[in-house]
């Protein structure tokens, strides 16, 4: 069950196409990482068919069981003993997981075997099952426990190979490097770790990792580059303690060093730093004003990262109690600002969040011509980072516009070129919810959820910015019948959405809550929360989202609806 599902009877290897009944390969596994290998069948039902009834998941089962003897050739293979159904209770069984946990747990206790017992981990538990949620507490155990394996036998590399983000393994090799007298090898050990946490979303190096850099730094000549991020990393620790006046010095002394030092990245990372923790303040659109009038008269590439850094946090006001209202007038006092400075990057911001504003308004028209007007000036500044999040809002008015295909082109333009960009963690996950907003079954929807999953495993990923996406996963299972998906989902989602005291993200769930009590056939509750939502979303200015609760309430065929929650399929 590590690294692949594989199964010996009595000397014969079971053929992979004997599982092609996968609800009894399912069986099997569930059984076997159940303790004892047994388990109530109404439990096992439930995992195996949460959305089914009672009924009609223990008939599923009836079959699953047959399937397996089948494939075992074997009428003892499941057996059942009252309630409890037992996977070869009477035979002498090897499972590969289990033989790895009780070694290594073994190992670790005595200090001695721990080479041995790595070698039974041949990779992570059941990798066609990534997204079962039966299989998730087993595998996150195990891989635990591997990590753990690995550290104690030293194999910091080996660390980095699964958990790129580990920082113990990270500094272990720093230290090595400087116990080898490789300065820089530590300074580059540093870097790769920076580069794996994400400044922008506020995540940095702890303070003893930081330590081991600022002496490896100590006698070396890059001196100027070294200050900047040793700065960076002082500041991000500061915003982690709550330390905002602290992690403000440090953000802004350390944008003032990558300036000279000509550091294009770390102007944009500090720059982030600066912004959460205005925004922590409650003072961020006071601060993004303030930039963006300074900036705006340095029209360069550097001055451009400045900008773009505020994009993220701009997103989140445009979603918060204010809404969009608020931002569109401060965003048309700076098209003023950046048109008087002869700022192109500053009147693509502009225009961009201004065209925004007249999408959710439901001003179509408007929007599409400032959204165009931002796409242009975006690509005449170079702002790859802003054209892209132009382009996933155009798809989004293609939405709106009933034209599914263009949303799709465009998205899928725009997430080729997303992954190069440094807010990548911001853009991609957006893009994604655009394709599923674009699909046109909920088979589809399904699909473009599980590919984006997988994409996104492992990677860093902004919070708010994932909020669209996780709405448009729930509706998009709820409606394809995957009701236990889509309350996990839901639950993801309700927990980001106390990012925000308030807004539209809190609206959207209304809606999405809708669509998930409809398809567990609750009529009634749905369509309270249908006509709640149209109302709030009626009260915050988004006509659109407004108009597609109501027509749900009244079950008529649905308006095109942006990414923001879902589209509806015809």
């Amino acid at each position: 069950m590590l690294g692949s599902f594989h199964v010996v009877y009595d000397g014969r290897t079971v053929p992979d196409d004997s599982w092609k009944r996968t609800k009894a390969a399912g069986l099997v596994k569930i059984l076997a990482l159940a303790e004892g290998r047994r388990m109530h069948r109404d439990a096992l039902a439930d995992l195996l068919w949460p959305d089914l009834d009672a009924q009609a998941a223990a008939s599923n089962l009836r079959k699953a069981i047959h399937f397996v003897r089948a494939a075992l050739g074997s009428s003892d293979a499941v057996q059942a003993r009252g309630e409890l159904l037992m996977l070869l209770p009477d035979a002498e069984v090897s499972i590969d997981a289990d033989r790895f946990e009780a070694d290594g747990r073994a190992a670790l206790a005595s200090s001695t075997g721990v080479d041995e017992a790595l070698a039974l981990y041949r990779g992570e538990l059941l990798p066609a099952d990534r997204f079962a949620t039966w299989a998730e507490e087993p595998r996150d155990r195990l891989r635990t426990l591997y990590l753990r394996l690995l550290k104690a036998a030293g194999r910091w590399d080996d660390v980095l190979d699964a958990e790129p983000s580990d920082e113990e393994a990270h500094r272990a090799i720093m230290v090595r490097a400087l116990e080898a007298g490789d300065r820089q090898g530590a300074i580059r050990q540093f870097e790769r770790l920076c580069r794996v946490l994400r400044a922008d979303l506020g995540i940095g190096p702890g303070a003893e990792t930081v330590a081991v850099y600022e002496e490896a730094i100590a006698d070396d000549g890059r001196r100027a580059e070294n200050r900047v991020r040793s700065m960076l990393a002082r500041a991000l620790i500061a915003l982690n303690s709550g330390n905002l006046t602290e992690a403000t010095s440090y953000a802004r002394h350390a944008r003032e060093l990558a300036f000279a030092a000509n550091m294009d990245r770390e102007i944009g990372e500090s720059s982030a730093v600066l912004s959460i923790a205005a925004n922590m303040q409650n003072r961020w659109p006071e601060q993004f004003e303030a930039e963006f009038v300074e900036f705006t008269h340095h029209d360069s590439q550097r001055s451009g990262h400045v900008l773009d850094a505020q994009l993220c946090l701009a997103e989140y006001c445009l979603c918060g109690p204010g809404g969009h209202r608020d931002i569109m007038q401060q965003a048309a006092r700076l098209r003023t600002v950046a048109e008087r400075a002869g700022s192109v990057h500053g009147e693509a911001m502009a225009d961009l969040l201004l065209g925004e504003a007249a999408l959710f308004s439901g001003e179509l028209g408007e929007a599409r011509s400032r959204l165009q007007s931002a796409l242009e000036l975006h690509l005449r500044a170079g702002a790859k980072a802003g054209e892209i999040l132009t382009r996933q809002r155009l798809a989004e008015l293609d939405l709106l516009q009933d034209r599914p295909e263009a949303a799709a082109r465009e998205a899928t333009r725009a997430l080729g070129a997303a992954a190069s960009t440094w807010l990548e963690p911001h853009l991609v996950v957006r893009l994604y919810c655009v394709l599923v907003g674009a699909a046109t079954s909920p088979v589809q929807a399904v699909r473009i959820i599980e590919r984006a999953d997988a994409a996104l495993a492992g990677k860093s990923v902004c919070p708010p910015c994932s909020m669209g996406f996780n709405v448009a996963a729930a509706t998009g299972y709820a409606l394809a019948g995957r009701l236990d998906a889509a309350r996990r989902r839901l639950a993801t989602a309700e927990q980001l959405a106390g990012l925000w005291p308030g807004g539209p993200w809190h609206v959207a769930l209304w809606e999405a809550r809708g669509v998930l009590r409809r398809a567990e056939g609750h009529d009634d509750q749905a369509n309270a929360l249908f006509r709640e939502a149209a109302s709030s979303f009626a009260e915050l200015g988004r006509r659109q989202d407004q108009l597609r609760c109501l027509a749900r309430a009244e079950r008529r065929p649905l308006p095109a609806t942006s990414a923001t929650s879902h589209r509806g399929f015809r």
